[in-house]
């Protein structure tokens, strides 16, 4: 049972330390890209590391995700706790070997999630759409990774990947789509960054926790909650 759990824990790990790994990286060094390079980066790393770790530990990578399957029943809480620890364990990792990488032009200030300004957008609003994301991020976890009925076996994680795409393409230049509490974690504590930081955590765990629960309720209500 301890290997077991201690798998799960290192591809949490190593999973989530990919994905804010390509996340930041690509906004660090968005110039050459630009906003559709960033959304196709994050939504590859994703999609990746999602289809070769989710025989493992079924792939969360996120908090808010294994928040949903925390309050669906589908994970015991003192395993939820290990996982969210791997997780935030694996973005700061990311975040520290980042700014080793890049430690004068770029550093990681880009990647530290605030509300832009340049459209007038209050915490509110950012607060919003980072829940409507994050709903539709787990939402799609939910139809594709625990419905038996999904498409899980086709498609691996390619369609929770473009989620994450569309999400860095609709309100990227906003909020910088988070979507997740470790990917925003991770870059603020390096660089001591901590306005709106509320917005990342509330917002995202808010989202995932209700589309965890609409989804369940509205398309697995016989479907008994199984322990991951």
């Amino acid at each position: 049972m301890e290997y077991d759990v201690t798998r799960k824990a290192v591809a949490e790990f190593v999973g989530t330390f990919a994905l804010v790994l390509a996340v930041i990286g690509s906004l660090v060094v968005s110039g050459q890209g630009g906003l559709v390079g960033t959304a196709l980066a994050q939504g590859f790393v994703l999609a990746v590391m999602i289809s070769s770790l989710g025989h493992v530990s079924g792939a969360h990578l996120n908090p808010a995700v294994t928040l949903g399957f925390l309050v669906t029943r589908r994970i015991q809480p003192a395993l939820a706790l290990v996982y969210v620890i791997a997780q935030f364990a694996g973005a700061v990792a990311a975040a520290l070997l980042l700014r080793v990488l890049y430690p004068d032009e770029a550093g990681l200030e880009n990647a530290a999630t605030t509300i832009t300004d340049q459209a007038d957008f209050s915490s509110f609003e950012g607060l919003i759409l980072e829940a409507v994301f994050t709903f539709l991020l787990v939402w799609v976890v939910f139809a594709t990774a625990v419905d038996p009925r999904g498409s899980f076996g086709a498609i691996a994680g390619f369609g929770i990947g473009l989620v994450l795409t569309a999400s860095v393409l609709t309100i990227g230049p906003i909020t910088g789509s988070s979507l997740n509490p470790a990917r925003t974690f991770a870059p603020a504590l390096v660089e001591s960054q901590w306005a709106d930081a509320w917005v990342y955590y509330v917002g995202p765990l808010a989202g995932g926790a209700l589309a965890a629960i609409a989804y369940t309720a509205l398309f697995l209500p016989r479907r008994s909650a199984a322990a991951a």
